[in-house]
């Protein structure tokens, strides 16, 4: 008779083999019946004029009458397919991805809801990024994390420092949710206004013009490197957003607020 080592060792060779079946299945699927994803990403607008309000998301209220909305917008970017990509442009693109990595990250913070941090989700610290929901059969092959989205596609495939303004992992200190989505045809502009709105916050950065400091947060020390590969110093780069002059300033960083980005003011779950 074997023993329970064998047959877990078996159980365990199974749901591999099931797995990567259903992988395969769902992405033959995925090709055959792709989504039009709209490049204005309306849907997606309509849901956050309706509940977030100057960076606060409403999630009671979405939790409570926005589910159907929002897992139908879901469902379209998950249905986007790679050939119909292919085709996008790069601000299409650019702007598909961080839409997709915001309004997932509101579904995580939903199925978990309430919930005082997205740092709650998950035993080891950062999980709740590392955790595999996203479902993008047609574009990826499987089943992804918003960490594959940020650092696996955005900041390896675009080179575009301005998507640390524009990314928000439900936290206080992320840089504010927009009530609009980003849409390929004013991406640029969204993407200045956002720099500018998150370096002009001083709950987030602030300027000591008198001892020439420049307290900066947390975000611009964890990807210096992604500002400073502009050819230009951090301070530099900065400057683009609140003038030249503290390009020369010394540069610290704030203590980082994980507390959930709430309208009404959290839990302390």
């Amino acid at each position: 008779m074997p023993s329970r080592k064998a047959i877990g060792k078996v159980g365990a060779r199974v749901t591999v083999i099931v797995t990567a079946i259903a992988v395969v299945l769902a992405a033959g699927s995925a090709r055959a019946a792709c989504t039009v994803v709209d490049p204005a990403h309306a849907a997606w607008s309509t849901i956050l004029a309706r509940w977030v309000d100057d960076g606060r998301v409403d999630y009671a209220g979405l939790q409570r009458d926005g589910q159907p909305a929002l897992s139908a917008y879901l469902g379209t970017l998950s249905g986007a397919c790679g050939a119909d990509y292919e085709k996008w442009t790069r601000a299409e693109r650019l702007a598909f991805w961080i839409n997709a990595y915001n309004a997932f990250t509101v579904r995580l913070i939903l199925d978990h809801y309430p919930i005082a941090s997205i740092r709650k989700i998950g035993w080891l610290p950062g999980a709740a990024f590392r955790e595999r929901f996203i479902p993008m059969p047609g574009l990826k092959g499987e089943v992804i994390s918003l960490n594959d989205i940020e650092h696996a596609t955005l900041r390896s495939a675009f080179r575009e420092p301005r998507i640390h303004f524009a990314l928000v992992c439900a936290a206080r200190s992320c840089p504010p949710l927009r009530s609009e989505a980003y849409r390929s045809a004013d991406l640029e502009a969204q993407l200045d206004d956002q720099g500018r709105r998150f370096l002009g916050d001083g709950s987030r950065n602030r300027v000591d013009s008198e001892r020439k400091t420049l307290y900066l947060s947390s975000i611009f020390q964890w990807f210096r490197g992604d500002f400073e590969s502009t050819g230009v110093s951090l301070a530099s780069y900065v400057g683009r957003y609140l003038g030249p002059e503290v390009g020369d300033f010394a540069v610290r960083f704030l203590d980082y607020d994980w507390q959930l980005n709430d309208h009404n003011g959290g839990t302390s779950r």
